[in-house]
Parts: C-alpha cells; structure tokens; sequence
C-alpha cells in the first residue's frame, strides 16, 4: 500500500465470519461440500405476499431515486403498529421511529452519535462481536461484564453496579441474547432501567429473536416503565421476517435520541430502496399463522440439531430461545477452536466456536438452526462416521 492503513484498525480484527465463510467457500470449490451450521442467515424465504410487494413496487418507473432518510412515512407506521401489536408499546411513527438499512448499521450509528474518544462502553460478554468493535473504532473503551450459565446469561446486579459507579456512556444488552438463547424478564430489564437512570448512561437492547421460538410473550426494553428517557431499542427484519440480505431494521425511542442518530445515519447512506421498503411494509403485517409456521420449522430442526449435539457429548439448555443452540463441549475436549476445525476439516461440518463471543464463550460452540433437515442430519452421520466422540479424549 502506498500509505498505511488507520491506527484505529489496529484495535479490531476482520469480523470471524468474514474469514470463516472463506474458508468454508475455498473447501467447497475442493468439492467438500460443508454443511454450514455456523450462520444465523434464514434459509427459509419471506412471505409471499413481501416478495409480491417488492416485485411490483419495482415494477414502478418512479420509485428508483433516492429516498427520505427517515424512511417512508408508511414504514415508519408499520413499524409503529407491529411495535404496538407484539410489544403494546406505543411510538409515535414520526418522531420515535428511525428506519436502518439492518440493525448492524444502527450499533455503528448509535456509537458515532453518542461516544467520545475515551468513553466506557458496557459490553456483554459473550454477546456480538460487533459491539466491541464499534466502540473501539470510534476511540472509546469497551468496558465487559460477564454473562454466565450459573446466572442464566443475565447480567450480575453487584458486577454492573460497581462497573457503572467508574462511569460508562453506554450499555449494550440484548435479549434475547445472541449467542445464548437467554430471555430477560421485565424484573430484569427494570433494575437495568434503573440502573441507567441512577448512572445516566444510555441503555440501548439489540432486539432482532425476539419471534423466533419464543418461550413467552416478545418483551421490549422500550415497555418499562421510563424507560424511554434512558434507553433506545434496536429490532430487524432479518430474523423475525427472513429479510436477512433486505437489511431492514429500525431504532427506536425517543425523538431527541433518533435525531442525533439520523445526522450521522443521513451522513453515511442515501436512503432505503423505495420497493424495500414497501416490501418490509407487507412483512410487517404477515400474520400469526405465518409466524408459527416458521417457529414450527425451526422446532423441527432444533430437536435435530439436539441429537447432533449429543451425539458430540455437548450439554444445553432445551429452554433457550431464538435460531441457535448454544452448547458446551464436555471436558475433555482441550482446545475447541482445534476441535471445530477438525470437525470441518474432515468431516465437513461448520460450528462456531463460542470464543468468538468473548472469553465466557470459550468452552461452548453454537448451532444454527438455519440448515434445512436433511442437511442436519448429513452432519450428524458424517460426525459418527468420523467418531469425533472420541477424539481429544486424553491429553
């Protein structure tokens, strides 16, 4: 290069799934055909009825320029009424509604509207690696509290109020929790209000599973009492509506927050495409039946991916919720990062290892659900066929 790349990138490595994904692409093109349980990407297609929308709204010789930053005034509406529908949380679609090309986007967004260099960030751990690295590119600190099975992957009270005493800006939560499966409970999510309110920092839920095998009624942070004057919410399309490769989302919440988010959102994009965003409109309406349907499916291969698992000696939780199966190794298995790439390697199937997820992830792997069964149960054969039940079995 004829100059050297920003300091900042220094402090972040390229996304695991990014240099993953190439790997696996590259065994393929050898014919090795991998079975990719690693991927939170739906497989499974939008309703008809979004497909439809799309395809006639870019049927429309108008519709091809550049769009409001805001979104669509019928987006932010149905976005308002599917809030109100799932959650009873009532937003007003003009001032509390900010549409996001993906929700991913909305973490950088959020990050460059609220943080300074030098700010503390409250990062879970595990939790998606993409809150870490938006902190660290924009110069603040990434600050880690820890999620643990003996707690149920909820934040510890005494933990969060002694890091939040030193003074943090932001704190990221999301539940149900990526990569875990956890849900919060609205006792849960009240003491974090609180907590917010007595430290004054920004509690922000990156809500994307909330539909997808749900063990109870979808909760927002946004339902608890004050907590608009402290927290903002981030929800998608891409689980709930299998919009994936749409990147459809939103941020919700107070008017003065979305405001300083859309001058850096209105900084970095041109707006949403007009049949996208008629086509998230449709989705936002699909029915309950459709919902279950999906759920269904996923159950399905969620008591697959079970067997599979024990096949593997792993342990986990059958009450978890959303699209993975969060599992630990059992203890003889001495470096799972090791464990996983043989597993690839020679028998050809993808696991994520949880480390990615931060260090409490270190002895656990996840599991997509998003592998039509057929595949699931390939995987499986192949496992046996390799024995890896018995391998790293000594030291």
């Amino acid at each position: 290069m004829i100059i050297p790349k920003a300091e900042r990138l220094g402090q972040v490595q390229e996304y695991y799934f990014a240099k993953k994904l190439a790997a696996v692409s590259a065994l393929n093109a050898q014919g090795k055909k991998v079975i990719n349980l690693g991927i939170g990407s739906p497989d499974l297609p939008p309703s008809p009825a979004t497909i439809e929308a799309l395809t006639t709204s870019a049927a429309q010789l108008t519709g091809h320029g550049y769009q409001p930053y805001s979104a669509l005034p019928t987006l932010r509406r149905a976005i308002a009424e599917w809030y109100d529908s799932t959650f009873h949380v009532h937003l007003n679609p003009d001032t509390e509604v900010l549409p996001l090309t993906g929700s991913k986007e909305g973490i950088f967004h959020i990050s460059m509207a609220f943080l300074n260099p030098g700010d503390k960030v409250l990062i879970p751990d595990p939790g998606y690696p993409a809150y870490a690295a938006t902190a660290r590119l924009v110069g603040a600190e990434p600050v880690f509290y820890t999620l643990s099975e003996a707690n149920n992957w909820l934040p510890d009270r005494n933990q969060l109020e002694e890091l939040a005493s030193q003074g943090v800006k932001l704190m990221w939560i999301n539940y149900p929790h990526m990569p875990t499966g956890a849900q919060a409970t609205a006792e849960t999510l009240q003491w974090l209000t609180e907590l917010a309110h007595k430290y004054k920092f920004l509690l922000v839920n990156d809500n994307p599973y909330s539909l997808v095998l749900p063990a109870a009624a979808p909760l927002s942070l946004l339902s608890i009492p004050n907590a608009d004057a402290c927290c903002l919410e981030l929800n998608s399309l891409s689980k709930s509506h299998n919009m994936a490769g749409w990147r459809v989302g939103a941020v919700l919440g107070r008017q003065e927050y979305l405001a300083a988010i859309l001058t850096v959102k209105s900084n970095l994009d041109s707006g949403m495409l007009q049949a996208v965003q008629h086509a998230a409109t449709e989705a936002l309406h699909n029915s309950s039946d459709w919902h279950l349907q999906r759920n269904a499916e996923y159950a399905r291969r969620r008591q697959l991916v079970y067997q599979l698992l024990d096949t593997l000696q792993c342990t986990y939780q059958p009450d978890a919720v959303g699209m993975f199966v969060w599992a630990k190794v059992p203890d003889h298995i001495l470096d799972v990062e090791v464990y996983l790439d043989e597993l690839l390697y020679e028998a050809g199937v993808f696991l994520t290892p949880g480390k990615v997820f931060g260090s409490q992830g270190e002895r656990y792997v996840r599991a997509s659900l998003c592998v039509p069964v057929p595949q699931i149960e390939e995987a499986t054969k192949r496992i046996k066929q390799h024995q890896f039940i018995t391998l790293h079995h000594e030291c």
